[in-house]
């Protein structure tokens, strides 16, 4: 527990001084990506559901998000709020129709669902089309607290990150998430212990779908514009290499991913299509070399030195419980 409390003082600390070192919107960036990884991981890493279209709950909350601030004088945390409880019900209504089937035909009734609705934000009129939805204000926090500069409005996007993280913790580590790891390893012998798998995968979609919303609320804020981009379906794939690359159904694999992929993507901007052959070469290395991702592979490699030093050699590993493989 004490080397659990140091880290997370030593992240801490490190994410307070982070923006006097580097550009405040790209860590801004950083952290609304991390907010989108871990609700997917919260699908696919402890529910076993691929769902290819979750950009849909990310950039759809963007866009309600940035209409309530424009045309509205709520408070900032009130318009993200409606953007993150649009995004949940949208997606328990999604959720409601996909869940009922599984493997492939659940991801292509998401993603379909995510091309539905990336045509009708093009269409509406509100969402400014290709050109997105540009000069979303940024309205007082609580109707008091200014966060006009970049600096000021990094610390509130920390702190919901923060907050964010807590609840996945508490999620993945509650008896409802056991429920959930249970469904993903073997759903027909949950359903025999008297759960009901489809009520769970439901509520699962539901959170994952508002912790993606809060995602992208957070990212129109940040920006001040919302786009088409953030419902597309590469976005969709994007998330999914970001939570392959740092560890699937663990707690900070994908915010190592979501770290790794945002930042090659800012360092790799002026070279066009490069970045996208970048995070090619990336997803196939991982998935023919390091299967268990970033942080899968860091923790093996502990194990193993833990091994050698206690003079143990190459005695086999027991395979790891859901549990283990969380932590």
């Amino acid at each position: 527990m004490g080397v659990k409390v140091l880290t997370i003082t030593a992240c801490l600390g490190l994410a307070l001084v982070a923006p006097f070192a580097v550009y405040p919107v790209l860590l801004m960036t950083v952290l609304c990506f991390v907010i989108f990884a871990c609700s997917f991981n919260l699908l696919l890493g402890y529910t076993g559901l691929l769902c290819f279209g979750h950009a849909m709950f990310f950039g759809g909350a963007a866009y309600v998000t940035g209409h309530i601030l424009t045309t509205t004088a709520v408070s900032l945390e009130l318009a993200i709020l409606g953007g993150v409880v649009a995004a949940a019900v949208f997606g328990a209504g999604i959720g409601w129709l996909a869940i009922r089937r599984r493997g492939i035909q659940f991801a292509m009734i998401t993603m379909a669902f995510s091309q539905l609705v990336y045509f009708l934000l093009l269409q509406a009129p509100f969402t400014g089309g290709e050109n997105g939805m540009q000069g979303i204000p940024r309205h007082e926090l609580f109707g008091l607290i200014e966060l006009k500069s970049n600096l000021q409005f990094y610390y509130f996007v920390l702190a919901a990150t923060a907050v964010a993280i807590f609840a996945f913790y508490r999620i993945v580590h509650s008896p409802f998430g056991e429920v959930l790891k249970a469904i993903r390893d073997n759903e027909a012998r949950v359903e025999s212990l008297g759960f009901d798998p489809e009520k769970f995968k439901l509520i699962a979609f539901t959170l994952s779908a508002g912790m993606a919303g809060l995602g992208g609320a957070l990212k129109a804020t940040v920006f001040q514009f919302a786009t088409l981009t953030d419902v597309s379906w590469q976005l969709s794939g994007e998330v999914i290499l970001m939570t392959l690359l740092g560890g699937l159904g663990t707690l900070t694999g994908p915010m190592f991913g979501a770290a790794i992929i945002v930042l090659m993507n800012d360092y790799l901007a002026g070279f066009g299509e490069w970045a996208l052959i970048a995070q090619g070469f990336i997803l196939l290395a991982v998935v023919v070399f390091f299967r268990r991702g970033f942080v899968g592979e860091v923790a093996a490699l502990a194990r193993y030195l833990v091994r050698r030093v206690r003079g143990e050699g190459e005695l086999p590993v027991a395979p790891q419980t859901a549990v283990e493989q969380a932590r």
